[in-house]
């Protein structure tokens, strides 16, 4: 209340005008102690005001300005019980409207004077006080100081929370730790207050640590390579090959999220706070149970519990596993991948090879528990020199096949034993995997378990035929198939194929002969040891003889007739291939084929 100046001289006052009877002076002195009555009121700040009138829909209030302000009763529904007396924080947000008005707000001030204690909650670490209002996308919605605030889900605890529900409409002591006030967004969290009391706790835990020490902890976070479990204060990793003596794929089928178990403290790093912990150590380790009469040549019964590229691994008892290699599921020297054998939970008898009850190694084989196949007397007998079989292709390689002739039994088939006549440069041009082939035995090695098998030596070899049809000097019809830099190749009667110079398949008017022409050519030379002709069609007419087709000579015996219908059945419409030194030739990899010498006649 303003209180009015006891020296006020109201004699002074002029009937005719209010003040006209001071000085200059005295009315300056005036105005300076009526001005001193009000308060300094700046613009955009929070001052107190007193409430001096209520009304059925706004609050009176006095701020020590010229005028009193008014505030809209709505702005008070958080304090239903106020009355005339009571002192407010106002928000003044401009001295004076186009009306002259004093406008003040309480909800602003209110705002601010939140954010004024968030910012020094904030700068001062301290705790304060909020009530979580909802739960939202990642996190909760926590009222502070009447402004909303982010606690997200992260920051609730130090363990995962999987129930947000269970926070809300209740009270939660927080510290502010972030401030975005581009947007006005404030995070909290509740996780900080905790930590720093577990920290106090992890000293005293990892200090009276030691190697073996026994203890128990809650299962905290489940993954794929192991489980982290809370030992009140500290979490330790359980690693997953130290969950259990035997094969665990995943925690998951041993542990759940919250269970108790006891475990042992295996490593422990003061400076990182790691500790590695062990819940198989607990037990006595599968091998020292270990019956003594599971030794070498014993059967053993397991179930399949993995398999990798190079074998299986049998679990004998719950921790007690045995290698099966891949080459020991079969006594076939054609190995097959695991998977052909078995699967993941196959149970099967097994003869151990090899035990380390030390090192806690076994390897084991399945192939044992049948007689090697190579072994047997019926085998050399029906498996003998130049005995005729059929199997199946199971795998080509570059210098040959393998064939699979029964169970455990395989033989190769050299690329060069495919055929007499063709001239196959990878096994594929002939079969494909899985063909059926039928085959002749060369060679046995039982010791070694090989078999060197062909298949051209199904027949005879047609060369020695060969050698008595194109005899040197005989005149045969042949066709250009193709021209190389040194000369051409010639498809002569019966598939055989024929190399001549470009020389030599000069015409008789100097032209030269092109890929397609069916000439006459001569023989120049035979080689029955490489399987290559030499021809030359200039000879035909070099030596003045008529160009006619003669498949065999008039003055042949009747030996060689015979012998030239004997090529024909047997070649049976087989195109003959490349021979290998004519095939060098195409490359442009052998020097000028030598010509046989000219006799006196030619």
């Amino acid at each position: 209340m303003v209180t009015p100046a006891l020296d006020f001289d109201w004699n002074k006052l002029d009937q005719k005008g209010f003040g006209t009877g001071y000085s200059k002076k005295e009315l300056e002195d005036i105005s300076s102690m009526y001005n001193s009555t009000f308060n300094e009121l700046g613009e955009k700040t929070v001052v107190k005001a007193r409430i001096v009138g209520i009304t059925d829909r706004e609050v009176i209030l006095n701020v020590g300005f010229k005028s009193d302000g008014l505030v809209s009763l709505s702005e008070f529904r958080d304090t239903p019980d106020i009355k005339v007396g009571d002192e407010v924080d106002v928000f003044v947000e401009t001295q004076e409207d186009r009306l002259g008005q004093l406008i003040l707000s309480r909800k602003k001030a209110k705002l601010v004077v939140a954010w004024k204690m968030i910012e020094d909650a904030l700068a001062n670490d301290t705790i304060i006080e909020g009530f979580v209002k909802r739960r939202t996308k990642g996190g909760l919605i926590i009222d502070v100081f009447n402004v909303e605030a982010f606690l997200p889900g992260s920051q609730i605890d130090v363990k995962p929370i999987r129930d947000f529900d269970v926070y809300v409409n209740k009270k939660m002591e927080v510290k502010v730790v972030k401030i975005n006030y581009t947007n006005d967004n404030v995070v909290v969290s509740h996780k900080v207050l905790i930590e720093k009391d577990l920290e106090e706790q992890k000293s005293g835990i990892i200090n009276n640590l030691e190697k073996g020490q026994i203890l128990e902890g809650t299962v905290k976070n489940i993954t794929n390579f192991g489980v982290f479990v809370d030992l009140g204060g500290v979490d330790g990793l359980l690693h997953i090959t130290d969950i259990s003596w035997g094969r665990v794929n995943h925690p998951q089928e041993v542990l759940q999220l919250d269970q108790k178990i006891q475990v042992c403290v295996l490593e422990f790093d003061d400076e990182k706070k790691r500790i590695s912990l062990g819940m198989k150590q607990l037990t006595a380790h599968p091998w020292d149970a270990l019956t003594a009469d599971i030794i070498l040549g014993s059967k053993v019964k397991g179930k399949i519990v993995n398999i990798a590229d190079y074998g299986a691994f049998l679990e004998i008892i719950t921790g007690v596993e045995g290698l099966i290699h891949v080459s020991e599921m079969s006594w076939s020297q054609h190995l097959k991948t695991p998977a052909e054998f078995m699967k993941i939970g196959d149970e099967m008898e097994a003869v151990v090879l090899t035990i380390d009850r030390e090192e806690r190694k076994m390897s084991l084989g399945i192939k044992q528990l049948t007689e090697d196949p190579w072994s047997r007397q019926e085998f050399l007998n029906k498996y003998s020199k130049d005995t005729k079989h059929k199997g199946t292709v199971r795998n080509l390689t570059n210098f040959g096949l393998f064939i699979e002739l029964e169970e455990g039994v395989d033989g190769l088939v050299h690329v060069s034993d495919l055929s007499w006549t063709k001239k196959i440069k990878h096994p594929s041009e002939f079969v494909k995997v899985g063909d059926t082939l039928e085959v002749v035995v060369l060679e046995v090695d039982a010791e070694n378990k090989r078999l060197a098998l062909s298949h051209k030596h199904l027949e005879e070899n047609p060369w020695d035929t060969f050698e008595t049809v194109f005899t040197v000097g005989s005149q045969h019809k042949g066709t250009i198939n193709s021209k190389i830099d040194k000369g051409a190749f010639i498809e002569l009667p019966y598939g055989i194929e024929g190399f001549s110079t470009l020389k030599n398949i000069t015409k008789e008017d100097g032209t030269m002969s092109e890929v397609g022409e069916s000439l006459y050519f001569v023989v120049l030379e035979f080689s029955k040891d490489d399987r290559r002709i030499f021809v030359s069609h200039a000879k035909t007419y070099q030596a003045g003889k008529k160009a006619e087709e003669v498949v065999v000579e008039e003055s042949a015996s009747s030996d060689k007739k015979k012998a030239a219908k004997k090529v024909e059945v047997k070649v049976e419409k087989e195109t003959f291939g490349d021979i290998a030194a004519l095939s060098n030739l195409k490359t442009g990899g052998e020097e000028k084929p030598k010509v046989a010498k000219k006799t006196k006649a030619e």
